[in-house]
């Protein structure tokens, strides 16, 4: 039987982080157990004959949720799809509203993975940034899922005002057991507080060149520490990569769930609508992806995690990509590399690997 991957969007959070660009609301309880009585529905109604390998409850802050509506979303899953025994089950968590009660719960319903949303381990920038927690708030939540879990992701973001060194985090989130890091860089959208700050000139992100080489030793010391740099933010101890991210990146098929979630099935994309009422209306936008669009996607993809790009692939799509010269001249100074019919940038240009693929697409 075909497999896929489940994620569920949970808009909810305390207060919306500085930087945050997602979509999410602060919403009372009466509004949350609204929006779960929707996404239940959304859930029972859908129907596929494929096993879920993976399920992903992202935000938001997931762990917001009460054990009540946690339960309800589990008990619909559970009665409306095959889940694989060996499933991986992964919810986000924020340190300032994860409690062990919560995390024995997650454990007793199935859940095997935890992502905890740590991005900085500095009082001054936790606040700056937005974030409701501290340095001791974040440690506290590791140690606690600790007790319950052995695979623990914790996020990190690198280009942080005063943040050049985010080594010492990554070294201190080690030693707390932590077995996969996703580091991501500092991405400054409008409409988000942190833009009319820069803007108004009261916060001063690090300068691209800083960055780069924050991230570049961030990379070598986590290789010593035996983290496979399996995508170009992700980071893991051998077998504790993320089986869901894996999924995205190798074109598998996967279900959203929840506003503003994507789907990608048998070749479809569907996206939810983002505002609450829309989605409660059923609204969605269902395209058949085209050719140039999966060209681009997977060259994309692959060139930025270890799996790389399949070059027969891209032909059968209408691409000779062996006929760019952009790509002969990265073959030949060994920046591209090829094993057999693959196609894999080298590790060292992951920082610059933006730059690469555009000359590729």
């Amino acid at each position: 039987m075909e497999k896929i991957s489940i994620y569920i969007h949970i808009p909810f959070c305390e207060r919306k982080c500085n930087y945050c660009a997602f979509v999410s609301y602060c919403l009372n309880e009466e509004k949350q157990n609204e929006y779960i009585k929707k996404l239940i529905e959304e859930i029972s109604n859908f129907k596929i004959n494929k096993i879920v390998q993976t399920i992903y409850i992202g935000g938001g802050t997931p762990s917001l949720l009460s054990e009540n509506n946690i339960r309800k979303i589990f008990d619909a899953l559970r009665k409306n799809f095959l889940i694989d025994k060996d499933a991986e089950i992964t919810i986000e968590v924020n340190p300032n509203s994860v409690t062990e009660e919560k995390l024995k719960l997650y454990k007793d319903i199935g859940i095997n993975r935890i992502s905890i949303g740590v991005q900085s381990l500095n009082n001054k920038t936790l606040r700056e940034i937005g974030r409701l927690h501290d340095k001791k708030a974040a440690i506290k939540s590791i140690k606690l899922a600790r007790k319950y879990f052995t695979n623990i992701s914790a996020d990190l973001i690198l280009g942080l005002q005063h943040e050049k060194n985010v080594v010492k985090y990554a070294k201190k989130l080690i030693s707390l057991g932590v077995k996969h890091i996703s580091c991501y860089m500092l991405e400054v959208h409008e409409n988000t507080k942190l833009f009319s700050l820069i803007q108004e000139r009261r916060y001063f992100p690090l300068q691209d060149e800083e960055v780069v080489k924050s991230y570049q030793n961030l990379v070598k010391f986590l290789k010593r520490k035996k983290f496979i740099q399996y995508e170009i933010s992700n980071f893991a101890i051998c077998g504790y990569e993320s089986k869901h991210n894996i999924n995205y990146w190798t074109f598998g098929d996967y279900k959203g769930f929840g506003a503003s979630s994507h789907s990608y099935i048998d070749g479809y994309r569907i996206e939810n609508a983002s505002k609450l009422e829309e989605y409660y209306s059923g609204k969605q936008i269902k395209e058949k992806k085209n050719s140039k669009t999966e060209i681009e996607e997977r060259i994309m993809l692959g060139l930025r995690c270890k799996y790389g790009v399949s070059i027969k692939k891209l032909s059968e799509l209408g691409y000779d990509i062996m006929e760019n010269p952009y790509f002969k001249d990265y073959v030949e100074k060994k920046i591209i590399y090829l094993n057999d019919d693959i196609a894999y940038l080298d590790s060292k240009y992951y920082s610059v690997s933006d730059y690469i693929i555009e000359h590729l697409i």
